[in-house]
């Protein structure tokens, strides 16, 4: 096979090979961070922007990721077992963490939810030197199980029925257990956030359990990097304007028209 010529007598960038090849790095980048930008891609491989948005295209015809404006977001992150799901912009998500733990003072009651953003944070709050004591009511069997030996920690899991795919639990026991308690802090992972649908979900237990967080705390937080913004789930949970904080390593213009307040974690 001839593959078309560069000036050089090298394979063009267009050709079959070299289209491939990057197509499939550019895959492995969003599998590792989550989102790829048009213009950084075109910066990177030195191609048009165009060239960029048909490899896009292609990848989004394969189930691979999904388009946005201005580049794509990796699909089914929250199907990832946790382990590789907190390697997807780790250092983003340990960021946003962090900038939430500063929020939490000794004597507080919290929620925190499932997902590796929020984990982060109950890593970081599991830390000898994060402040005691606490009360932490979860349903996150990974969350819970950091403080189950600290006998600071008045710790309560919300059981019910078990999820293997995100290792919590869910159904009407873990609501009601929720439901039983108040909390000064919801800390809420986000599966999707949009202008106008609001926090969405991938799975209706979830959605039913981050409710009862929000509904039973005196304020709510939620972690959301980049990839999770202008996206939509199908299962709704809240709309913007009943999310008191949102901490997020980007911060799109139509948040901080809507949230009480926005926080970018460097």
């Amino acid at each position: 096979m001839v593959h078309p010529k560069t000036a050089n007598g090298g394979p063009s960038d267009d050709s079959p090979r070299f289209a491939q090849e990057r197509q499939a790095r550019i895959a492995a980048t969003l599998r590792e961070q989550g989102r790829v930008e048009v213009s950084a891609l075109a910066a990177e491989y030195g191609l048009s922007e165009d060239t960029i948005r048909r490899d896009l295209r292609l990848l989004a015809s394969r189930g691979l990721v999904q388009k946005t404006h201005g580049g794509a977001v990796a699909l089914y992150t929250t199907a990832l077992p946790m382990a590789q799901r907190m390697d997807v912009r780790a250092t983003s998500k340990r960021a946003i963490a962090r900038a939430a733990a500063e929020r939490v003072h000794s004597h507080q009651a919290l929620f925190i939810d499932g997902g590796s953003t929020t984990l982060a944070l109950a890593q970081i709050l599991a830390s000898p030197d994060a402040p005691r004591p606490l009360t932490i009511i979860t349903a996150a069997f990974d969350v819970a199980a950091l403080f189950a030996n600290d006998p600071t920690v008045q710790l309560v899991l919300a059981g019910g029925t078990w999820s293997h795919e995100t290792r919590e639990f869910y159904g009407d026991q873990a609501q009601a257990t929720i439901r039983a308690h108040r909390a000064d802090f919801a800390f809420l992972g986000a599966c999707a956030l949009h202008q106008r649908a609001g926090l969405t979900t991938s799975i209706a237990g979830d959605a039913h359990v981050k409710r009862a967080m929000i509904e039973s705390a005196a304020a709510c937080a939620v972690l959301a990097d980049a990839t999770k913004h202008d996206m939509v789930a199908p299962y709704a949970v809240a709309d913007l304007r009943e999310i008191d904080l949102v901490i997020s390593d980007a911060g799109p213009s139509w948040l901080s028209g809507t949230v009480r307040e926005v926080v970018r974690a460097e």
